[in-house]
């Protein structure tokens, strides 16, 4: 049975922000730097606002967290489902009606611990054939310091 736990919300703020805080200040390639600037002009982005907004009004379609399953039993937005990125162009079917009824146009809302996954896991359902993929431009960590729910299992 899942439910929300404050305590392990804030354990994921500390986590988060530090592995956030990690990312940020490693150097990476410039050739990744190009790669994720890149893939964000390509793929539809929403902030954390703007997420929150489609999901009281249902209008994000599947909401897919694009973590690891580790990460996401520590804390993941209420009706998210886990499909990690490294998985993803094979994962996604059954989701999307294959191979019967497969929906290539239903909404599918990505999100990850800081923007960066689920942006290419965005892009890669797109050179797939997904038309209305969107990705969420924002970190785990603000979600759970905002007070927004997460559910543990």
């Amino acid at each position: 049975m899942s439910r929300a736990r404050p305590l392990m919300a804030a354990l994921l703020l500390a986590v988060g922000s530090f592995s956030a805080d990690w990312a940020a200040a490693q150097d990476y390639p410039a050739s990744v730097k190009d790669l994720i600037a890149r893939t964000k002009t390509q793929v539809k982005t929403i902030d954390m606002a703007a997420f929150k907004s489609a999901l009281e009004k249902r209008e994000a379609g599947l909401v897919v967290d694009v973590r690891e399953p580790d990460e996401y039993r520590d804390g993941h937005i209420p009706g998210a489902i886990n499909i990690p990125r490294g998985v993803i162009e094979l994962s996604i079917w059954p989701q999307v009606g294959f191979p019967d009824a497969t929906d290539t146009n239903r909404r599918i809302t990505l999100y990850c611990g800081s923007g960066v996954r689920c942006v290419l896991a965005a892009k890669s359902l797109q050179d797939l054939g997904f038309t209305n993929v969107v990705a969420v431009d924002m970190r785990i960590a603000d979600w759970a310091k905002a007070g927004y729910p997460l559910v543990t299992e």
